[in-house]
């Protein structure tokens, strides 16, 4: 059998470059055409990690050549084929098999086909010593008690899927109790003791309710690795399911069987004998899929003669395949060497056929399926002329006789020779092989990958082909797929309503370079593009809390969706004003169901009917399956398989976790057990907002002779919000340290960080300014800035009276304070501000004094006053035979 030269010489002027791909823990150097994107190229290098090597006896060996496309895996593999196809007597001498391995090698280079994944080893069906035929496995629903085989593989396979989830669930249980004891701080006996941890406690009982026996919950928290191997799902065949259309449009009792177990897994309704036993074979079959568009960009007018080459060159190659190829069992062997089937899937199609004739892609995608089935058929007949017919073909060939003459297709080779394989599919499910092709699903854009590595969207290029040939503006359907990247004349939000409410030159400047470098409209109006003085004082906002702006400037969200779709654009062309008349059917139609509307064009020329899935929603239940089963009937499909779309994302259903049932255990006797329990409390980890309009006070005071501001914001209830902190007359840096500090600690209190944290923290620590404190009537010295503001806070609002250092100034001798009942009312203008209270309240006001607490008055003891040498307050006293100051805990040397 020869094979005409027509790719190689072509693959031999396509000029490959150097590429470095990441592979598990290493990066491969490779040779690779210039257009193939990195994932396509690691696709292939899967793809030849698992070939098998094995040749016929006294097969030459392929030279290593590491400089060929991807290291000559691909030379290797065709050579393999070829050496098998001579030993087989497919061909008559080595020059063709030769001939036929660079056309094989060539056409994957060229990306016009590439194959299916094979296995590594098993069983061949050639080398089956039992020649015992099997037929295949379908359920006919006339069979009797197909009703209950039906519902044990419904639960068989609803098992699988959630035993994969709660296998998943019981791990990360089990990793929980693990983590509870080693996050635990204490004697490990302690930690791994439930009634003595609380975190170990929960985690047991949720581990406990996802199944997990306590033996496991104990070796779990010995340290026992809770890491679990979680089994896939398995890669099940399709089950076909053999049923009457007309009970099935009529919506009898059958369907509502099939419908259950249909909604549980790959389960295909047909209505022939014929489709499903096609059916039933195709997980055996040996596949290939043509790229379409690539074959048109390289063939140009000799397409359809190069389509008839390269159908019939991967025809043969299938043959090889199939005969030399491994099963996973002995009757999968059996089975395949009696039927002998092939896919040959047709690989963007939908591309090929917008791009071809837009107007009319459906009778595009006919013809060249029929000229598919034609090539295919009759290769397969050339191929059992010289190896015979396969045994399955007595039994098919009045029905293919009959396909043949609907296909217009030459019958007389079909009585001749036969068949070499009983069904010719011209679908292909594999998304891997898609990946190789670097094919995708039709939509408006696809992605592509820059010269540097990055990946952008473009409008798919046989769409751009299609509207220019129907006289559209590419460049204006681009700019509706991808917007404007600007504010300016957009409808809804533009420059000049943002204007009206008070937006400059310089925020407009800052907005429209944000368009650039995001997706979101709420991006571009955040704290990281407008300064929140801009935000605060002019617009009256604040941008905290992380709600969006542009609704609470009031823009509704009709004008907020206009403007972002003019700057980010929209999905699809649907809604294009300026769309040629030609073409607003297919840019209106849902892409899925345009390649819908082109597979069913495509199915009258296959042997085996299209089994991609129709997606249901995902909350649809039988009687929704089995309305669609029924509509499916009454159009006349050759079958069905349904699916459940994925449920959304952000779906999660509203639980409240309900307490754990708390069981009594009688005691043989009454008697009194003393236990420390610990009580664990919950904090609530929401961030608590201040007031728009709130109090607080301005304390000035100078540490070391630099002047410190400290502005307290509070609650409604008194408690500190917030503080802020100014220094006068500091450098930028130490100033901005500073406020960045304060606002910090004002988010910590605002999350429930108590502020005795806060002071414990940092009282006592020691840096420059510090020393002497003026202005503040409590604080006489601290040894740094910080060791001030928290002293302050901390006498202010914790009443820690341990955190002064001096008296606050009573008598204007300074000889002393004065005492509760020597002390005059205050008025309360002197605490309340005017401006915050409105003049709400009365002026004749005013602070009893009796109602500051009085600590018991100490007996006075006479001591020295030194001066310290850390703080130099004059605190220092003689204890124990050593200085110790009681301002700032220093215990200098002193001498004399």
């Amino acid at each position: 059998m020869r094979i005409k030269a027509r790719f190689a010489p072509l693959a031999a002027t396509l000029a490959l470059e150097p590429r470095y791909v990441e592979r598990p823990g290493v990066v491969l150097p490779t040779r690779a055409p210039a257009d193939w994107s990195d994932v396509r190229i690691e696709a292939w290098l899967d793809w030849a990690d698992a070939l098998p090597t094995d040749l016929p006896q006294d097969a030459a060996l392929l030279d290593e050549d590491q400089s060929a496309w991807l290291g000559g895996a691909a030379d290797r593999w065709a050579h393999r084929l070829g050496a098998w196809g001579h030993a087989q007597g497919l061909f008559t001498t080595a020059a063709d098999a030769a001939c036929f391995a660079e056309e094989l090698s060539a056409a994957l280079l060229l990306g016009v086909a590439a194959p299916g994944a094979t296995l590594h080893d098993g069983i061949r069906p050639s080398a089956n010593g039992d020649q015992t035929q099997t037929a295949s496995a379908f359920i006919a629903l006339s069979e009797p008690g197909v009703a209950r085989r039906l519902a044990d593989l419904t639960a068989a396979r609803r098992g699988e899927r959630l035993a994969g989830r709660a296998a998943e669930a019981l791990a990360d249980a089990l990793r929980a109790v693990a983590d509870a004891v080693d996050r635990c701080e204490g004697p490990r006996e302690a930690c791994a003791d439930p009634a003595r941890n609380p975190a170990l406690a929960r985690a047991a009982l949720i581990a406990r309710r996802c199944g997990a026996a306590d033996a496991d919950i104990i070796r779990a928290a010995e340290g026992e690795s809770p890491v679990i191997a979680l089994p896939g799902l398995p890669d099940r065949a399709l089950q076909p399911v053999l049923a009457q259309r007309d009970a099935i449009a009529s919506g009898g009792p059958e369907a509502l069987t099939v419908a259950e177990a249909a909604l549980e897994g790959d389960l295909a309704l047909t209505f022939t004998p014929r489709d499903a036993e096609t059916l039933a074979d195709a997980g055996l079959e040996a596949r290939a899929a043509l790229h379409l568009p690539s074959l048109a960009a390289l063939a140009g007018e000799g397409f359809d003669a190069a389509l008839d080459d390269l159908t019939r060159l991967w025809v043969v190659a299938l043959e090889i395949e199939t005969s030399i190829g491994f099963c996973a069992d002995a009757a999968s062997a059996r089975r395949r060497d009696a039927a002998r089937p092939l896919a040959l899937g047709l690989s963007g199609l939908a591309d090929w056929a917008v791009a071809t004739d837009a107007v009319n892609a459906s009778t595009c995608a006919a013809a060249v399926a029929a000229r598919v089935a034609a090539a295919a058929s009759a290769a397969s007949s050339e191929l059992a002329a010289r190896l015979g017919p396969c045994a399955e073909w007595d039994a098919v060939k009045d029905e293919a006789d009959d396909l043949a003459v609907q296909r217009s297709q030459d019958a007389s080779a079909l009585a001749r020779h036969g068949r070499r394989h009983a069904a010719i599919s011209l679908f292909v499910r594999d998304a891997e092989l898609e990946l190789r092709l670097g094919a995708s699903a039709f939509a408006a854009t696809d992605l592509f990958q820059t010269e540097d590595g990055e990946t952008e969207r473009r409008l798919r290029p046989s769409l751009a082909r299609a509207i220019a040939r129907a006289g559209g503006d590419i460049e204006d359907a681009e700019r509706r797929l991808f917007g404007r990247r600007t504010l300016m004349g957009a409808p809804g939000v533009n420059h000049s309503a943002l204007r009206e409410l008070g937006f400059t030159d310089v925020e407009l400047e800052a907005v429209e370079d944000a368009l650039s470098q995001t997706d979101q409209l709420s991006a571009v109006f955040a704290p990281a593009v407008l300064d929140a003085g801009f935000v605060g004082d002019v617009l009256g906002l604040s941008l905290e809390g992380g709600h969006d702006l542009l609704p609470r400037l009031g823009f509704d969200d009709a004008a907020i969706e206009a403007a972002r779709a003019a700057a980010f654009g929209h999905a699809d062309l649907s809604g294009w004003d300026a769309a040629p008349d030609a073409l607003r059917g297919l840019l209106a139609a849902d892409p899925a169901a345009f390649e819908a509307e082109l597979r069913r064009a495509v199915e009258p020329f296959s042997d085996v009917p299209d089994a991609s899935p129709e997606i249901i929603d995902w909350r649809a239940g039988s009687l929704q399956a089995a309305r669609t089963l029924g509509q499916a009937a009454r159009e006349g499909r050759r079958a069905v398989i349904l699916r459940r779309a994925s449920p959304p994302t952000d779906f999660r259903l509203d639980l409240t976790e309900a307490d754990a049932p708390t069981q009594r255990r009688v005691e043989p006797e009454a008697r009194t057990v003393e236990r420390v329990v610990e009580k664990v409390v919950e904090r609530d980890r929401t961030r608590r907002k201040l007031p728009d309009r709130r109090k607080g006070y301005i304390q000035k005071a100078a540490v070391g002779g630099h002047k410190v501001y400290i502005h307290t914001g509070e609650y409604e209830d008194g408690e500190l919000g917030e503080i802020f902190i100014d220094m006068h007359k500091e450098g930028a840096a130490f100033r901005s340290l500073m406020n960045n500090f304060a606002i910090s600690i004002s988010i910590g209190l605002q999350y429930g960080v108590p502020l005795d944290e806060f002071v414990d923290a940092f009282v006592f620590t020691r840096f420059e300014p510090a020393g002497r404190v003026t202005g503040n009537d409590s604080i006489r010295s601290a040894t740094s800035i910080l060791d001030y503001i928290f002293r302050e806070l901390g006498v202010s609002y914790l009443e820690r009276q341990e955190l002064a250092n001096a008296e606050p100034e009573g008598n204007p001798d300074g000889l002393g304070s004065m005492t509760p009942n020597d002390a005059e009312p205050v008025p309360a203008a002197r605490f309340i501000s005017k401006g915050f209270a409105r003049g709400a309240a009365p002026d004749n006001l005013v602070v009893v004094p009796f109602g500051r607490k009085a600590e018991t008055p100490r007996p006075a003891v006479a001591t020295e006053a030194v001066a310290c040498p850390e703080c130099g307050d004059f605190s220092l006293q003689n204890r124990g035979g050593g200085w110790i100051c009681d301002t700032c805990g220093a215990a200098p040397q002193m001498q004399g």
